[in-house]
Formats: C-alpha cells, sequence, structure tokens
C-alpha cells in the first residue's frame, strides 16, 4: 500500500505521495506543491533535507556510517577491486568481466594524449597559481578540441566522451603538479596500470628511472576508491545542475572541480596539514590543542575529525587507516608533522570526549598523511580528490542525462524591499 503525507496550511489539506527508496529511504514528493497551493514553496538552506534527485549509484547512511557504491560495501570494493573496475561499475552499473576491463583501459589509453596546444594555455600560467584553479581551466579548455557536444541518445558517443576524460584527466593532473613542481611533462608509460601510471606521471624526474613500489600504489588506488563517489554532496550536486542545462560533459567537470575546491569540501585535507603543521610551530604539544579543542570558548578546531555526515566512525576512513600505517611504515619517514598526526590520533581514540561524540579521525584526516608521506605538496591534495571523484561525476552526469530530468531551477523567498517609485539622481 502506498503511502502519502498531509501538510495543512490555513485550514487546507493538501496530500503528497511519499516516494521509497531500495534501502527503505522515505521521501515525500512535493513536485506539485507550488501549483496545488497557488504559489507556497518550501525554504531548505543547504538542502540538508531535500532530495534532489533519485539516484542508483551510491548508497550512504551516516547514522549507521554504511557506504555503497551499486549495492557493493565500500570495504569489499577497497580490499577485492581496482580503481578502474571501481570506475567502470559507477558509470556502468556493473563489475565488469576482464575482457570489459581490458578494453576499458585500452580505450582509455588510446585517449590519454592532450594537444599539444594545451600544453602553451599551461605555460600560460604563473607557477604560483593554484592547482585547482589550473586543473579546472584545462578541464574547461578540452571543450575548445573536442567542441562536439555528446549525444547522450548514442551509447558510442557517450562511451567515447567517457573514456576520453577518464584518459586526459590524469595526464592534466600530473601535469598541473609538474608544471609547480618546474618538472618537464610526462606522458608516463602505457604498459602501467591507470594508478600506477599516473603516480610516474607525477614523480618520475628526467634524469632517473622510474620503479613503483606496491604499497605506495596499492594506498593510492584505495584513496582513488574512497573517493570516487560520495551521493549529492556538493560538486556532485554541481556536476548534475550545471549539466541538468545540457551543458556538455567536460563544462559539468570542471564546474564540479570549481565547488570541490572549497575549504569546506575538497580542501579538507589540505586544512588537516596545515592544522599540523601550526601544531609543530607552536612546539608540538597536541595535549594543549586537544585541550583546546575541547573548549568551546576557543576559535581553535579539530581538522579531520568527525564528519557532516557520518555521525559514526566514517567507514573509509577505518580502511585508509591501515593504508596510512603501512605507506609510513615503507617508507621509512621521520617526519615531525606526521608525528603529531599520530599522537593526535591516539590521543583522539583514547579520549572520552572524542569518543563520546564520535569524532574519530576521517578520511580527509589519513588521506593528508600518505598525501605528505609521499611527497605530494598540499596544494595539489584537492586535485588528488578531483582525480578521484571523477568516476562519480561522470556516473552522476550520465544518470542525470540518460533519465532526462529537468533543469535544474531552485525556488527561493524574496526578502528585499517592496515595490519602490524611481527617483532622479538629483533627488537622492
Amino acid at each position: 500500500m502506498s503511502k502519502t503525507a498531509i501538510l495543512e496550511i490555513d485550514g487546507k489539506k493538501y496530500e503528497f505521495p511519499v516516494v521509497i527508496g531500495t534501502e527503505n529511504e522515505e521521501a515525500i514528493d512535493i513536485k506539485t506543491l507550488r501549483s496545488v497551493t497557488n504559489g507556497i514553496t518550501t525554504i531548505d538552506p543547504g538542502y540538508k533535507n531535500t532530495g534532489s534527485c533519485e539516484s542508483a549509484i551510491t548508497f550512504l547512511n551516516g547514522e549507521e556510517g554504511i557506504l555503497r557504491y551499486r549495492g557493493y560495501s565500500i570495504e569489499e570494493l577497497a580490499e577485492k577491486a581496482d580503481f578502474l573496475e571501481v570506475a567502470y561499475l559507477l558509470i556502468f552499473g556493473e563489475l565488469p568481466t576482464q575482457p570489459e576491463l581490458d578494453k576499458f583501459h585500452n580505450d582509455i589509453k588510446a585517449q590519454s594524449h592532450v594537444d599539444e596546444d594545451v600544453k602553451k594555455i599551461l605555460d600560460g600560467f604563473p607557477k604560483s597559481a593554484h592547482p585547482m584553479g589550473v586543473l579546472s581551466s584545462l578541464t574547461s579548455a578540452l571543450i575548445a578540441f573536442n567542441p562536439s557536444s555528446v549525444n547522450v541518445d548514442s551509447e558510442e558517443d557517450m562511451y567515447k566522451a567517457i573514456v576520453k576524460i577518464l584518459g586526459k584527466f590524469p595526464v592534466l593532473t600530473a601535469w598541473t603538479h609538474r608544471k609547480r613542481a618546474g618538472l618537464p611533462l610526462d606522458y608516463g608509460d602505457e604498459n602501467l596500470g591507470y594508478v600506477d601510471n599516473f603516480i610516474k606521471m607525477m614523480f618520475k624526474k628526467p634524469s632517473g628511472d622510474y620503479t613503483s613500489k606496491k604499497t605506495v600504489v596499492n594506498a593510492m588506488d584505495k584513496l582513488l576508491i574512497l573517493h570516487a563517489d560520495h551521493e549529492q554532496n556538493c560538486s556532485t550536486s554541481t556536476v548534475r545542475m550545471v549539466g541538468s542545462s545540457h551543458a556538455g560533459l567536460f563544462a559539468s567537470l570542471s564546474a564540479g572541480i570549481n565547488a570541490l575546491w572549497g575549504p569546506l569540501h575538497g580542501g579538507a585535507n589540505q586544512a588537516v596539514i596545515e592544522m599540523l603543521e601550526k601544531i609543530k610551530e607552536d612546539g608540538g604539544d597536541t595535549k594543549k590543542f586537544m585541550e583546546k579543542a575541547k573548549d568551546k570558548d576557543d576559535p581553535f578546531r579539530l581538522m579531520g575529525f568527525g564528519h557532516r555526515v557520518y555521525k559514526n566512525f566514517d567507514p573509509r576512513a577505518k580502511i585508509i587507516k591501515k593504508a596510512a600505517d603501512d605507506v609510513l611504515a615503507e617508507l621509512g619517514m621521520e617526519d615531525e608533522v606526521l608525528d603529531i598526526a599520530k599522537a593526535l590520533e591516539k590521543e583522539a581514540l583514547e579520549d572520552s570526549y572524542f569518543v563520546d561524540r564520535k569524532l574519530y579521525p576521517n578520511v580527509d584526516f589519513y588521506s593528508g598523511i600518505i598525501y605528505r608521506a609521499l611527497g605530494i605538496p598540499v596544494e595539489m591534495f584537492t586535485p588528488m580528490f578531483a582525480l578521484g571523484r571523477l568516476p562519480g561525476w561522470i556516473a552522476q552526469w550520465r544518470e542525470m542525462r540518460l533519465r532526462k530530468e529537468p533543469i535544474g531551477r531552485p525556488r527561493q523567498v524574496y526578502i528585499g524591499e517592496n515595490l519602490r517609485q524611481f527617483k532622479a539622481i538629483e533627488k537622492r
């Protein structure tokens, strides 16, 4: 039996259907609200209680610490799959067979070449330019080299656009880093795997050979998987919103990169390292800063602990904690900032204040530690996040277009001046 919700306004009742998802999530369908009530809308700043779409891609239950891609638990995917398998799963809905995965990888490699003129655009940026601004610009610039719009009714056209951006985006990300580091641009090695090749493009020195470390590749693979999608967050909603105007895939992704850039979204792992640096400069007393974090009158905030969505332990953090430990052990790092991070982690997991409030280390905390250990500069942390989130953005854009969702157009409640008469400038 279908459920309905009754809304009463000024003694008049209105009935709306209740939509029930496959995980028994319930949502009141109010798309007819404005028409049946002669103009009444809802207001929900930040859309915290508003579902913007129905989606079959990612299920997230923050209260219970559950994250699943297409029905598969994040724990199982991180343990058993690689990033390219997860990308295929998110975009096309099913895990690939070996022939499908091989073709997918080969097609991506075939599209990894970036037009030489893109280098001229990159050269136009100063070394001081933030990598996210550069990456967003280069992604948008791809439109100029691929001007034809994607025919979303053609599976072949859609597939070509997908493998094209999956091939070129790691190159643009690595080039953004190399430009800032003053290194010559590099295409890597097609004989390597997707993640291994990206690491080579990032770090290969012009005068040396590249040798991959299995622990490092494994950690990076897991990080990208854990960041691959996260339901209707700010950047994903941006990609869908921009795409709803029938803007192309590259333009929509560029908008998503800009949304991710914000410190309240993708910049959180950068904020973690910056916090650790401040603690180091102050003398490295972690207990002092733990007390500051507990003091409501102190403006200091402990970055990388707790999560807006997860009211329990971030399931991604459990997975990446081990990878962080493995990387630090493999590389034998001696770094005071990383020592401070480990001390904060230990104290937070043992302190009743943090445990009772479920303020556990989150994925941003551990990802920042790994990136620093790998020698990735803090300004590149968010571009790394963008590389991981790319398959999710693609999947969400594709789903939105295939479902033929209407153009996004939120309403508002106007709180400005009422009608006023214009005054000539000499009378103002």
